[in-house]
């Protein structure tokens, strides 16, 4: 079944009803992955697994493949188009929850997160990458802010709720029936609903007054990595958050099981860092649209750190809440404005794989950051690894400060 070509015309009122849409698979897209927000506790209950390191190794490989991934998904989307890509992500994710559901030992899971990575690296970039076509260049903050948003209340949500099924109905298969359905939903809307967006790029290339066009993948590769001095400290910022994130993800329930925190509390507090995140981006991407966006950027990871420094410098529900939701601000000023600061930096016929080379250095944090955390936990104590990317998180957001430009036009 065809469907019809959008009309060309840039802006988030002028393509409201497909930005929507869009909001929506991304909102899926979190979701299937919020299933694994407390996964380092399935691993305990259900297969012994006790080692920090052997336990976050579901995220390293999750955060290299996903990171892979990213890079590859910007040149597809150029040469074979958005849809295609958005597509076969969620093609790759459907034995994903089902691996979940029924493995019989660790393994199954990281042969999960090998999937799952694949599919969080098509189909997020790919929504990232469309909703920038479709917003042009007025509103980007204000997109990607709707976009993560989506995102990460959908991972709060299905964290907790995963929480609360493997209670009432235990691990397997009870706690991953959601990611099913979403994958299931999401394949539907990916393939009947969503339109392409090519149009939209040779639109705005047309009128684009800033930066180099023609560029080849491996003077984007240099230019976003390393040579050009924002886009380089965007990509280092964007390592460092994801870093601490994988932190988050794999000791944080840890850390709080070992206080005696129900599995239904450790769902709970594990989702209020990524829903004060979801949600905050809601007001940190349209408010970078008119403050811009290296200050949300610098200050972001500063306040990251003082979410992180307060997990290992004290203990109580209350306390653990409070250093969730500080650790959910500053990511919230940091996620869109980063991809936005891209997005106002490069051309529109190089974004694609400028934002894909960006996620290819922020998710190889996941991978990082569960193997330094892993390893710091087993040789020194949860505590320690908390303070050490604490620590980190502080360097990267001075090293952002000092390095990077504004970015946005006028200020």
């Amino acid at each position: 079944m065809s469907v019809k070509a959008l009309p060309v015309r840039l802006g988030l009122v002028a393509n409201l009803g497909q930005f929507s849409l869009l909001v929506v698979v991304n909102a899926l897209v979190g979701g299937l992955l919020g299933q694994e927000r407390i996964l380092t506790v399935f691993g305990e209950d259900v297969f012994g697994i006790t080692s920090y390191t052997t336990a976050l190794v579901f995220i390293a490989v999750f955060g290299a493949t996903k990171a892979a991934t990213n890079f590859f998904a910007g040149g597809l989307c150029d040469r074979y188009g958005r849809k295609p890509v958005l597509i076969a992500g969620w093609l790759v994710a459907i034995p994903v929850p089902l691996m979940l559901m029924f493995a019989p030992d660790w393994t199954w899971v990281i042969a999960a997160n090998v999937l799952l990575g694949v599919n969080q690296g098509l189909t997020w970039s790919t929504t990232v990458i469309m909703k920038i076509d479709l917003a042009g260049p007025a509103r980007r903050g204000m997109a990607m802010g709707l976009n993560e948003a989506a995102g990460y209340v959908a991972v709060a949500a299905t964290s907790m709720a995963t929480g609360w099924l493997a209670a009432e109905y235990g691990w397997q298969p009870g706690a991953f029936v959601l990611g099913a359905a979403y994958v299931a939903v999401a394949l539907g809307l990916s393939v009947f609903a969503v339109r392409e967006t090519t149009g939209h790029v040779h639109l705005e290339a047309k009128g684009h007054t800033g930066g180099e066009d023609g560029l080849s993948t491996r003077q984007v590769f240099a230019r976003t990595s390393l040579t050009d001095p924002t886009l380089s400290a965007v990509s280092q910022a964007g390592l460092v958050n994801n870093l601490n994130d994988g932190l988050a993800w794999g000791l944080l329930p840890v850390l709080l099981a070992a206080d005696g925190v129900s599995l239904a509390d450790i769902g709970l507090i594990a989702a209020v860092y990524p829903a004060v995140w979801g949600f905050g981006q809601l007001a940190t991407g349209p408010a970078s649209d008119r403050l811009g966006r290296k200050q949300f950027i610098v200050w972001g990871m500063l306040v990251q750190a003082t979410g992180l420094a307060l997990f290992a410098a004290a203990s109580g529900f209350a306390v653990w809440i409070a250093a969730a939701v500080l650790l959910g601000i500053g990511t919230a000023m940091v996620y869109p404005t980063l991809l936005a600061a891209i997005g106002d930096t490069v051309h529109p016929t190089w974004r694609a794989r400028a934002v894909g080379v960006y996620r290819l250095w922020r998710d190889a944090g996941f991978a990082a950051g569960a193997l330094m955390a892993g390893l710091l936990a087993d040789v020194y104590g949860l505590e320690t690894a908390f303070w050490a990317i604490a620590l980190l998180t502080v360097a990267s957001g001075l090293f952002a400060a000092r390095r990077m430009r504004e970015t946005l036009p006028g200020h």
